[in-house]
Parts: C-alpha cells; structure tokens; sequence
C-alpha cells in the first residue's frame, strides 16, 4: 500500500485511497477495517483515518458497529440489482446520445479504449480490465453530450466498479466484444441500435453479477 503524500486535504485524501482500495477489493467486502493498521499502511496519524471511515459510513461504503469496529460493506443482491438496473437506464441513454452525437475524433478514442481493453483481457490483467471498462463507458458518456446525464452516471460509477470487479474475468472478452458492436452502432448514427446494444451489454453485466460464485 503506497503512501500517500503529503499536500492537500489529509481526510479527503484517506478518504479517496480507502475507496479506492475498497471499489478494487483489495479490501474485501465483510473485512474488518483497523484504524491502527490503516493508519500505518498509509503513512498518517489515526485522525484522518477515522474521519474518512466516518464518511464511507455515511455513503454505505463502510458499516460502523457498535463496539466491534468498521468493517467494508457487504452489498446485498437487492442493493446490486437496483444499482446496476439504474445503470442500464442511464448508459442505454448515453449511448443514443453518443450515437445521435458522437464525431469522428470521438469514436476513433473508443476504438482506442476497446483496444487497450482487449489486450488487458488477454493478459489476464483484471485491474486493467475493470479500469479500461470504466473509461470507455465514461467516453460513451463524454460523448453524449449530457451533463446531467453524466453527473448521475459519475455518482453511480464507483459502486459498478465495486459490482464490476468480481465477474470481470468471467465477463471477459464477451464484454469487449460487446464493445465493439455499439461503436458500430455509434459510428452508424443508428440510435435506436446503440440503445439495444448498450442495454443488452449492462443487462448480461447485471446477470453475471448475479449468477457470480458467492
């Protein structure tokens, strides 16, 4: 775990590294969080530290229990399934967007993205793949055009990541194949399409998540 320097607001800082390792799950769902060794893993005093658990308790990212501690929030499926349906609603409606939208510049950077995505799937590189995935959804959402679109997607994408993480290998190459059939459909204006491909994409993302080895 890497220290964190030292510039700027210390509790925020925390805050951003402990939500990181908890979307990754280097920190596992159900774990016990120790101030103590947090702490110490980070390179900083208690302080900061209980602060930022504080607040991923407040956003259900973490559960404070009475005289036992913090522990890293288990989702349960109901809490999954809401997330990821709100998903598919948002990112079909993005991809319309896109493709009503989206320029040549554009499509050449999702082509770019899917590439990269593809060549950390045949690595076996998980982390990269997750990471590739979130960027090339939030390029589709760039492209849209839509702010307000775009802020409910940003508000929701940290717990897709979280959702995403676990089926990730077993979502594999399929998915970037996926990927590849809405830029066509982006690249061909076609709309409606674009909706079908992207709600297709999220709901098999929805299934497999579902369908994962507890």
């Amino acid at each position: 775990m890497p220290k964190l320097e030292r510039p700027g607001p210390l509790r925020d800082r925390v805050y951003e590294a402990l939500l990181e390792l908890i979307t990754t799950r280097a920190l596992r769902p159900g774990q016990h969080l120790v101030e103590s060794e947090l702490a110490g893993h980070l390179g900083v005093s208690r302080q900061p530290v209980r602060e930022a658990l504080q607040r991923l308790n407040t956003e259900g990212w973490v559960d404070l229990r009475p005289a036992q501690g913090a522990f890293v929030h288990e989702p349960t499926e109901e809490e999954a399934d809401q997330l990821l349906t709100v998903r598919t609603l948002l990112e079909a409606e993005a991809a319309r967007l896109a493709a009503a939208n989206a320029g040549t510049a554009g499509i050449t950077v999702l082509e770019e993205l899917c590439a990269e995505g593809e060549r950390a799937v045949a690595a076996d590189d998980v982390d990269g793949a997750v990471a590739m995935n979130a960027r090339f959804h939030a390029k589709i959402m760039e492209l849209a055009g839509n702010a307000v679109l775009a802020e409910l997607a940003a508000q929701v994408d940290r717990r897709v990541r979280w959702y995403y993480t676990p089926v990730a290998r077993r979502r594999g190459h399929q998915s970037w194949v996926e990927h590849r059939d809405l830029i066509a459909a982006i690249s061909a204006r076609d709309e409606q399409r674009a909706t079908e491909v992207m709600r297709a994409h999220t709901e098999h993302t929805r299934k497999t998540y579902h369908e994962r080895e507890k």
